[in-house]
């Protein structure tokens, strides 16, 4: 049973919301940051990457949290954010490459979280933690949403489906990478009802994308909580603010690798020894590369040249959850025992590049930074993550590549009034 509730969301009005929308806060440093919020002073930037009014040299100060909550009070003062009448769900929708994406924004429960009916699949780093932490607790809002996920339910379908059939949305605009953001809220008494029951049904949720923010919000929510002892459990930082996708609807990329040096061997040394664990087999390619075609096969750049490498039977364990994994398959097989890569999070011969990037993205990095070898994952599916999560493991990590990215600034939850 998931408890998902509604809420009454802090959002910019229709005439304001492209202008107010930004990308989420991870996926930019500070001097792209300044220069996608240059000339709007109402892009939410100043709120979520408020060292762009600050300094470089700030990003972590007490000064810039104080700073992110000065500029989301003032948004609020001068009506760019303007806080719902009564507790709602929302209904987001992104259209990307002719794909759609249907959610429901709302509030789960940090309890849950704490019990693992909301289920993790990655670490996370204190210190990326301890960002979000500072961040939420001096704002007294989670401004930017988890990415949740579910399997699908038809009673939760249906309410949406019907919802968006007979309603106008709130919010329709595409952003400069092409993605659509439509969003309708859902104000009416039964069909809130109808949305919070089907979640009563639902066994489990799931992070997809914010391990990081979830893990801030549920230590706000303790900090809350040793604050007012007489807490009652229904206060709003009892809850995290969320996106909650059917797994239908998602679509997670490849997350592909490059590596900087092939450990002292010679390209044709090379060749023969990832042969004794896997297939190669050189392939002819158009201008974009070689995409694997199934699991269990990746495309290799060596060279100049393009080869399909299949893992052979019996290099790892099809039936666990883990092994199984191609990244995991790769790393045990490749990475660790022939490149000497015995922990891709630390080592700096290894980086990680995500599929939005394309397949060429992995030549250009071999023929203009100096990688001497690239590989192209089969990316993982959703049952690979349910399946990961489920056991209680933990997936390697790049693991996953979620596109499109939630926009940041069409919805934000106080969690102290």
């Amino acid at each position: 049973m998931a408890t998902v509730r509604p809420f009454a969301a802090l959002r910019p009005p229709k005439s304001l919301v492209e202008k107010v929308s930004s990308l989420p806060y991870d996926v930019m440093d500070h001097a792209e940051a300044a220069a996608m919020a240059r000339g709007n002073a109402q892009s939410f930037l100043h709120v979520c990457r408020a060292d762009i009014d600050t300094s470089e040299a700030q990003i972590h100060d007490e000064i810039t949290y104080a700073k992110s909550s000065e500029n989301l009070q003032a948004f609020i003062a001068d009506g760019t954010l303007v806080r719902d009448e009564k507790p709602c769900y929302y209904i987001y929708r992104q259209m990307m490459w002719g794909r759609i994406q249907t959610g429901i924004v709302a509030c789960a429960s940090v309890d849950e979280y704490l019990n693992n009916t909301i289920k993790k699949h990655e670490l996370t780093r204190k210190e990326k933690e301890l960002d979000r932490i500072c961040h939420f607790d001096t704002c007294s809002t989670q401004t930017e949403p988890v990415f949740l996920a579910y399997r699908k339910h038809e009673g939760i379908a249906c309410v949406m489906r019907e919802w968006i059939k007979f309603h106008k949305p709130d919010y329709d605009f595409k952003t400069d990478d092409g993605v659509s953001h439509i969003l309708w809220k859902v104000d009416d008494d039964a069909a809130i009802a109808a949305i919070r029951q089907g979640f009563t049904e639902v066994p489990a949720l799931y992070i997809a994308d914010g391990h990081h923010r979830t893990a801030s919000s549920a230590a706000v929510s303790a900090r809350r909580r040793a604050a007012h002892p007489d807490f009652s459990g229904e206060e709003e930082f009892n809850f995290l603010m969320a996106v909650i996708f059917c797994d239908e609807d998602l679509f997670i990329m490849d997350y592909n690798r490059v590596v900087r040096d092939l450990n002292g061997l010679s390209e044709t040394d090379f060749l023969a020894k990832i042969s004794e664990k896997f297939d190669v087999t050189p392939v002819a390619v158009s201008e974009n590369g070689y995409a694997p075609k199934q699991k269990h096969e990746f495309g290799m750049y060596l060279g100049g040249n393009w080869y399909s490498l299949i893992a052979k039977a019996g290099s790892f364990d099809a039936e666990h959850p883990i092994e199984s994994l191609d990244c995991a398959i790769l790393q045990a097989n490749l990475l660790a025992p022939v490149l000497g890569i015995a922990d891709p999070r630390t080592d700096a011969r290894i980086d990680f590049v995500g599929g939005i990037r394309g397949i060429p993205e992995l030549e250009r990095r071999c023929r203009e930074d100096g990688n001497a070898v690239a590989f192209a994952l089969y990316p993982v599916t959703m049952a690979d993550l349910f399946k990961v999560a489920d056991a209680g493991e933990i997936m390697p990590p790049k693991s996953t590549w979620f596109e499109p990215k939630l926009r940041s600034g069409l919805f934000l939850h106080e969690i102290e009034k």
